[in-house]
């Protein structure tokens, strides 16, 4: 899993503030088996990362990679 989390972050479709929660990113990308994915995750620091949320993307998002 920790490749396909690695893989979604360089193939970033969408990137953005989720929900109205400041501290939590929405991400969406591709597994590396080209699946669409959700990832959602806290920045702290410059470049730290915790990721506490990975799963095939869900029905309500496949929208936002439209176009692709």
């Amino acid at each position: 899993m920790e490749a396909d989390i690695r893989h979604a972050f360089k193939t970033v479709r969408f990137i953005g503030q989720y929900k109205d929660r400041e501290d939590v990113m929405l991400l969406l990308g591709f597994d590396t088996k080209a699946n669409p994915v959700e990832i959602l995750y806290n920045e702290y620091g410059k470049t730290g990362v915790n990721v506490f949320h990975a799963m095939p993307c869900q029905s309500k998002f496949l929208g936002m990679f439209e176009g692709d």
